[in-house]
């Protein structure tokens, strides 16, 4: 009995040892599991890479939009050997037949410029023509045509060109009013006469003066790469529409060191269509020079709290004459603005016409005085009085 016992404990040991192993393998088997358990199936969905490639940026179509109204300049000039002072004399003598006789020679420059109108205007700076005789103007599209000089405004550096051709590319003019320092800007222009060229900055300051290139400064200050040839080019924003008219560096090498300026495109304009009306910019002329009060100054005549400009010189029969302002006064006020620098009244005259009454306001001999001007036409060659 007890053998028999043994054997059939021996027989059912195995037989749940083994039942334990089937149904082990029909829960743990996955192609098996669904006949086991009635379960919806489940669709599994490969892993992918996260797109971690970055988003390309590019700024093509808005130099396709301005690109095409950007033209470059080729500035032709006659120029005039120098005799040497030791054969001067020698001339004398043997007049034309002197192998020393002056001679002329034909010398190139280039720049930039802009196509502002269908017409045909172009507006470039006033340092990339002067003097001369010829000017050349070559598109992108590969056309070319002599252009005929219009006007030119060296107190802001800006002249105008005509072209006349047909279906003429134009600017598309940006709103200034939008523009931020830290805006995208692209340089657009021919440096080195190596062909157009796009170089890509942000727009650094607005306003700037004092640089001492002109008369009338209100630059923006860009770090898109201006260089030689570039002058008179367009500076755009990411929309392709011209912001300002490039036109000078800052840089102890000559070459662009980080510092551009460009004239706004808003100035720009204003000269353009002054220039088409006239043949010259029409400004307000008030016949004074002056400096700036300096707290020094102010402690040396001892007058305390005041801001304005000290007239040194008053132009004889000039406006400010004809109105009895004196040298010695301080201008406090004009039209109730008040004045901080000589830049102020330089604009605020400037943006007046000949024959308008300008109500001017200071300090003489410690006591307050008033003035009415009549302004006059400021003349065209340009100088340092206002």
């Amino acid at each position: 009995m007890k053998q028999f016992l043994s054997g059939f404990q021996y027989l059912l040991f195995w037989i749940m040892l083994g039942l334990i192993l089937a149904v082990s393998l029909l829960i743990f088997r996955g192609d098996l599991q669904p006949a086991l358990v009635d379960q919806p199936a489940q669709t599994v969905t490969p892993a992918t890479a996260p797109d971690i490639a970055p988003r390309e940026k590019s700024f093509a179509d808005a130099v396709a939009i301005a690109s095409p109204a950007v033209v470059t300049i080729r500035a032709i000039t006659t120029v005039q050997t120098q005799v040497p002072e030791g054969v001067k004399l020698l001339e004398r003598f043997l007049g034309k037949n002197s192998p020393h006789a002056p001679k002329t020679r034909k010398q190139f420059t280039s720049g930039s410029g802009v196509i502002m109108d269908t017409d045909g205007y172009i507006l470039t700076n006033h340092h990339v023509i002067k003097d001369a005789d010829k000017l050349a103007v070559q598109l992108t599209d590969g056309r070319s045509a002599y252009a005929q000089l219009v006007g030119t405004d060296p107190d802001t550096d800006l002249a105008v060109l005509k072209i006349t051709l047909p279906s003429l590319p134009v600017a598309k003019v940006a709103d200034i009013s939008r523009l931020r320092i830290g805006d995208i800007a692209l340089a657009i222009g021919y440096p080195f006469e190596i062909g157009q060229t796009v170089t890509q900055g942000i727009i650094s300051a607005t306003g700037r003066k004092r640089i001492g290139s002109s008369t009338y400064e209100n630059f923006i200050q860009t770090d898109a790469a201006i260089n030689p040839g570039n002058s008179g080019g367009a500076l755009v924003n990411t929309r392709g529409e011209l912001v300002g008219i490039n036109s000078l560096i800052y840089s102890r090498t000559g070459n662009f060191q980080g510092i551009g300026f460009a004239i706004p495109v808003d100035m720009a304009t204003q000269v353009l269509q002054q220039i088409k009306l006239n043949g010259f910019v029409q400004r307000g002329w008030l016949g004074v020079e002056g400096q700036e009060i300096t707290s020094a100054l102010l402690k040396k005549i001892d007058l305390q709290g005041i801001s304005g400009v000290l007239i040194t010189s008053v132009e004889k029969e000039g406006p400010a004459d004809l109105a009895h302002i004196q040298r010695g006064d301080i201008i406090t006020h004009i039209n109730g603005k008040p004045i901080y620098s000589i830049s102020d009244i330089m604009q605020t005259v400037a943006d007046g016409s000949p024959g308008d009454m300008l109500r001017v306001e200071g300090i003489r001999q410690r006591e307050s005085f008033m003035a009415e001007v009549t302004l006059g036409q400021r003349p065209l060659v340009s100088t340092q009085s206002e």
